[in-house]
């Protein structure tokens, strides 16, 4: 089932705002949980993981800085 638009971007703000912030805190839980990496390793590592948490939410956040498509276009010639 496809999500409408108003619900998609209530979505995008929840995973936004609470989402994100625990994603960051697990994973710098987890890297400081292993022994420290040279650098070049950490930054991939954080690389890679700041990309991968947007891979499935996809869906949610295109188009979501657009207009919604449901409503009916304003009209220019009303005054």
């Amino acid at each position: 089932m496809a999500l409408s638009y108003k619900s998609r971007r209530r979505w995008a703000l929840v995973i936004l705002l609470l989402g994100l912030p625990a994603y960051i805190i697990a994973a710098v839980s987890i890297m400081t949980w292993l022994d420290r990496p040279s650098i070049w390793v950490e930054l991939l590592v954080y690389l890679g993981l700041g990309v991968i948490w947007a891979i499935p939410f996809r869906a949610v956040f295109r188009g979501i800085g657009q207009a919604d498509p449901n409503e009916p276009p304003d009209d220019p010639r009303q005054d």
